[in-house]
């Protein structure tokens, strides 16, 4: 077996090593990619003039625009979480679904769409949901 079919599997090793320790998942990516892709020139896998290449595309990443929307989106996530809006949303449309048979669901659901689209990050605020519906059970 040569070297070069090991290499995924021990970068994925290491990326789960990196993980386990507790460092953050995008240092331990851009650790094991670094780690890696010197190891990769020092045993002669790739030639050095890729890194050289690495500058250019860091600049061509941060120069996207469509990236800009990321950060705000997180912003929005961030003010409706510490304005307590997410929180009266939830209670208004409890009150308006309570009634109802499994009222507390349905408000839920329509509260989780609305941050949902408002906020862009549907994991992110389906576990808010998720934390501010738990008490109201």
């Amino acid at each position: 077996m040569n070297l070069e079919s090991l290499m995924p599997p021990l970068m994925f090793a290491a990326l789960v090593v990196f993980l386990l320790s507790g460092y953050p998942v995008a240092f331990s990516l851009g650790a094991v990619g670094i780690v890696f892709g010197f190891l990769g020139i020092a045993l002669d896998i790739f030639p050095a003039g890729l890194l050289k290449a690495m500058p250019d595309r860091i600049f061509g990443i941060m120069s996207n625009q469509l990236l800009l929307a990321i950060p705000f989106f997180t912003l929005m996530g961030i003010i409706l979480e510490k304005s307590g809006l997410a929180e009266d949303l939830l209670d208004t449309m409890g009150r308006l679904f309570g009634p109802l048979r499994g009222g507390l669901a349905l408000s839920v659901v329509f509260v989780g769409a609305i941050l949902a689209a408002t906020t862009g990050v549907v994991a992110a605020s389906v576990m808010a949901m998720g934390l501010i519906s738990l008490p109201s059970c």
